[in-house]
């Protein structure tokens, strides 16, 4: 099962989301059209990151690799996937976002639907409508999978502490990014908080502790596991920054400085914008403030703001926390009693995570 574990993530989705999608056609065939359009962007794409995690959470505290209760948890992480589905669809829609994986985002794509069935109305106001409810479902969904994973109610019950409070730490941090926005703040703390609850939680600190709360972990080893998951789940969104403003388009599926069009104040716009302050640069910061939030921003004003962001130390600054980070990480994992080979497979993720390209 470990040697595939993303094909067995997709083999779970696959299942759930086929019982779901005959459900839907009984209800009613635009319903489950609709469904279908949902079914594909969670299969379409993505790294599994969360279920990784959260299978290594329970093999590092003790929990078996094959068996019956091994193929729960298994079906338990998967459901992960369908929360970062609700995570995706409403953050772009938040962020205007036209490209998802190399494809239009969900409610671009119901734009495509209402302009191409010819409906009445205003084809924008359907595809958020779309993507609104088709998020609220994925969401909705996530917990029916959780629950009907076939985890024993004493696990369950554990579990259900850090699924409830990914839940809730996840908006927190979209609430506080769209008014850290509207607010123009621009501090390194502001965002770092955000990075913490946007991403760190819900990304590998609460799926780690899920999958260890469900084998039964004790509270030591809980604590090593929440201090790596919460340093490297930072790392991995500092790494997602820099690869929002330099990443390739195509290996990372969306526009060069696509972060930079939709306003988003990073740990590494902050950076920058302190630095310039500090300087008195306030050609750096106009430029700045220019390219944020500019839907038309073109290649050369990107490049721009690269090298400014590359001139006033920005990128030397946020890699040098992801350094840290992860260092600070592998040592929580080095000084934890964790079952093998959970704990090797751990300190190999934190650096495949945070050293990427897409």
């Amino acid at each position: 099962m470990e040697s595939n574990l993303p094909e067995q993530v997709q083999q779970e989705l696959t299942e759930f989301l086929r019982s779901r999608r005959a459900e839907a056609d009984d209800l009613d065939p635009a319903f489950q059209a609709a469904v279908v359009e949902l079914a594909g962007f969670v299969l379409g794409g993505g790294k599994r990151i969360r279920p990784t995690f959260a299978w290594w959470g329970w093999r590092a505290a003790g929990g078996g690799a094959e068996g019956r209760e091994a193929v729960a948890m298994l079906r338990a992480a998967s459901a992960l996937e369908l929360l970062q589905a609700c995570a995706l669809v409403h953050d772009d829609l938040i962020d205007g976002s036209d490209t998802r994986r190399g494809g239009p985002t969900v409610h671009r794509r119901f734009e495509q639907v209402h302009r191409e069935s010819g409906f009445a109305g205003d084809g924008e106001q359907f595809g958020m409508a779309a993507a609104v409810l088709l998020g609220d479902l994925a969401l909705s969904w996530a917990d029916d999978m959780l629950h009907g994973a076939g985890i024993p109610p004493a696990a369950l019950a554990r579990a259900l502490r850090p699924w409830r409070a990914m839940r809730t730490e996840v908006l927190a941090g979209q609430y506080l990014d769209v008014l850290g926005q509207v607010r123009g703040d621009e501090t390194p703390q502001a965002a770092l908080r955000i990075c913490q609850l946007k991403s760190a939680s819900y990304t590998v600190q609460r799926p780690l502790e899920l999958g260890a709360e469900v084998a039964g972990a004790s509270p030591e080893a809980l604590e090593a596991l929440r201090r790596f998951g919460s340093d490297i789940g930072v790392a991995f969104q500092l790494r997602d920054d820099l690869l929002g403003v330099f990443g390739d388009p195509g290996v990372t599926g969306k526009p060069a400085g696509d972060d930079l069009r939709e306003g988003k104040r990073t740990v590494l716009i902050a950076e920058a914008a302190a630095t310039a302050r500090e300087k008195g640069d306030q050609e750096a910061l106009d430029l700045l403030h220019g390219v944020l939030g500019d839907p038309d921003l073109d290649e050369q004003r990107v490049e721009q703001a690269r090298e400014v962001l590359t001139r006033l130390g920005a990128v030397a600054a946020v890699e040098e926390r992801i350094t840290d980070l992860t260092a600070s990480a592998l040592h929580a994992l080095h000084g934890a009693d964790l079952a093998e080979p959970a704990a090797s497979r751990l300190a190999e993720l934190a650096v495949a995570v945070t050293d990427r390209t897409r």
